[in-house]
């Protein structure tokens, strides 16, 4: 049985998932399911393992993350996503806390997040922690559409080496996903009984800009820090507005 599994999910990652996989190559097995590219993504991840499958979208990245996690058959899990790369550094800190008999069931590991070519250290871009090497009979996604997470049963420790993220290429990049994401908030709050309020459309927009921007000093990051405050506030004003819209109608 492999020792250690990556998951990755995939769908048109041509343009990131070579390097990806390059530097997951390390991992006993390494498991990609693909949700219908239409690209080389499928092409190029045969490259690196035969562990490649093409499944349909399972409706959130939560359910999409978890068929590749049970498709997995080693102890250990590592979730990483496309855009994502291992340096060498946590490369061999996770092969020693995998082999370390602490009793940990899983361990979370933060992510240097990049917009373009730049690493955003301000707006609570980073260290952005969250579990993502675990043990497979102890962690699972948990029902969230948006901003999934792994829940661990068991004690959990944080490595102090980093994943290297290369979120957005560009501002362009940024708007078009943008939709999607708010397009899946919104069905989230929608289904845990949130509704929309003027307060919520307002002020939570205002909110987000002033806590990105000034409480976690994204001012730092030059104009990139305001560009990035500003998008997520407009982010925050989508998903309640489509919440308004959900359940109220356009009018």
């Amino acid at each position: 049985m492999s020792a250690l599994s990556v998951a990755i999910i995939t769908k048109n990652e041509e343009a990131n998932i070579e390097e990806c996989l390059r530097s997951v190559s390390f991992a006993d097995e390494v498991v990609v399911v693909d949700s219908g590219s239409t690209d080389r993504t499928v092409e190029i991840s045969l490259k690196y393992t035969d562990r490649v499958h093409t499944e349909p979208w399972q409706g959130s990245f939560s359910a999409q993350k978890q068929l590749a996690v049970d498709l997995c058959q080693g102890p250990w899990i590592l979730v990483v996503d496309a855009d994502e790369r291992v340096p060498e550094e946590l490369r061999e800190e996770i092969l020693g806390a995998m082999g370390r008999a602490e009793g940990f069931a899983g361990y979370e590991v933060g992510r240097r997040n990049h917009f373009g070519p730049s690493w955003i250290r301000g707006g609570g871009w980073y260290p952005d922690l969250s579990v993502r090497l675990f043990l497979k009979e102890r962690g699972r996604f948990g029902a969230r559409l948006v901003h999934e997470k792994v829940e661990v049963d068991g004690p959990v420790a944080r490595l102090s080496n980093t994943l290297v993220h290369y979120t957005y290429r560009n501002a362009s990049d940024y708007v078009l996903r943008m939709d999607r994401y708010s397009n899946l908030a919104a069905q989230e709050l929608l289904e845990s009984g949130k509704r929309p309020t003027v307060s919520a459309i307002v002020l939570r927009p205002l909110y987000t800009f002033f806590k990105m921007y000034v409480l976690k000093a994204g001012f730092r990051d030059g104009i990139k820090g305001f560009f990035l405050a500003a998008s997520y506030a407009y982010y925050t004003l989508l998903k309640y507005f489509k919440l308004k819209e959900l359940t109220e109608g356009d009018g």
